[in-house]
């Protein structure tokens, strides 16, 4: 993995599906150890954006850089590095709750998977199912797994799409406490960084150290939250955006 200050850099960034512009020259760069908050209506782009930065989908024109590395030339290498938590919970259902996490441990080559299982299984309190079918869980346990199963080989980026989608209270708590365990373990050599999607404005100025609105497939505002003003940021979201969306 290549050295770098930033966890992402995109310039003149567009995708096109046919005749629509799904993003239309998009640039911004976040720093290392950054936590990102994407805004924006329904069919604005964020989606688009995050499965691109994801790997799950390539540019039309302009470039990206991950965590160093060029998502034309070597998407590939950076899927070690990251994990995504979707409000999909891209789990095999027939499989045990243990079953999927070894399985996904394995597959990032992770040191003592069974071990890694184990804790990761009692941070979300699934311990006592986990040799349950997942196809036999709640939403919120389902979506409690998705969460482990993202951060298995413990990546240095994750990227969240509608993370907290469908989330009992409950499951709400535990994967607000498990996002600060992992910010708090940060460290200068190894600084972890998120990029989330959220409909939720007030979770995602809380927990964002940078704001992004996306209107059109363009990027209408950038910046460090502690230089945007709350209260006109949120002006800004409903004058841009509009009541009711993100």
């Amino acid at each position: 993995m290549m050295t770098t200050a930033s966890a992402i850099t995109v310039q003149k960034m567009s995708k096109v599906f046919g005749q629509r512009k799904a993003l239309d020259k998009v640039s911004f760069e976040l720093p290392q150890g950054a936590f990102l908050s994407i805004f924006g209506p329904n069919g604005a782009g964020k989606t688009t954006l995050l499965r691109i930065l994801s790997t799950l989908m390539r540019p039309s024109s302009g470039s990206a850089e991950v965590l160093g590395f060029d998502l034309k030339e070597k998407p590939g290498g950076l899927r070690n590095h990251i994990g995504f938590i979707s409000h999909k919970p891209l789990l095999y259902l027939d499989l045990s709750a243990e079953e999927n996490l070894l399985f996904a441990a394995r597959l990032y080559g992770v040191e003592e998977p069974e071990q890694r299982v184990s804790e990761l299984l009692a941070v979300v309190e699934l311990t006592a199912r986990r040799h349950d079918s997942v196809r036999t869980f709640s939403r919120g346990m389902t979506q409690r797994l998705s969460i482990a199963r993202a951060l298995v080989h413990d990546p240095q980026l994750v990227f969240l799409d509608e993370p907290y989608s469908g989330l009992d209270p409950h499951a709400v708590h535990i994967f607000d406490e498990l996002l600060q365990k992992i910010r708090e373990q940060e460290s200068l050599e190894r600084q972890r960084s998120f990029c989330m999607v959220s409909h939720d404005m007030d979770k995602g100025l809380d927990l964002a150290t940078h704001l992004l609105i996306l209107e059109k497939g363009k990027v209408v505002l950038f910046d460090q939250k502690d230089e945007i003003d709350r209260s006109d940021f949120v002006r800004h979201y409903h004058r841009s955006v509009g009541m009711g969306v993100a």
